[in-house]
């Protein structure tokens, strides 16, 4: 029987190691953990990722739903703002958006995203 209430409970999964593309990095040499929780037909995942000091570029295809567990980055939009995201912070990014991410201090979000 498949679970109806999933936990977000890190240490129920291993995470996946990564960090991002070369051609992306733009400073630092941060890295990532993703511990993808669930997903749903349809192209629906969720989970808690968590990057280290570092800055890369970003382009999103999918729309995202974050939330911010701990941290400090800064997000900036080409074109557009820049914001500085801390614990407590919600958002979502759009397909389409284009910009920056930017670890300052180690960052953990929630995540949703619809592909």
């Amino acid at each position: 029987m498949q679970l109806q209430f999933v936990p977000i409970d890190t240490t129920t999964v291993e995470p996946e190691q990564g960090a991002p593309a070369e051609e992306r990095l733009i400073s630092g040499e941060p890295r990532f953990k993703t511990w993808n929780l669930d997903e749903a037909s349809g192209g629906i995942y969720a989970g808690v990722w968590e990057a280290t000091p570092g800055k890369w570029r970003i382009e999103y295809d999918e729309w995202e739903f974050c939330h911010i567990l701990s941290g400090v980055s800064v997000v900036s939009e080409d074109g557009g703002e820049t914001r500085t995201v801390t614990a407590g912070d919600s958002f979502i990014l759009k397909p389409g958006f284009k910009g920056s991410w930017e670890v300052l201090e180690t960052t953990r979000k929630e995540y949703v995203i619809r592909l």
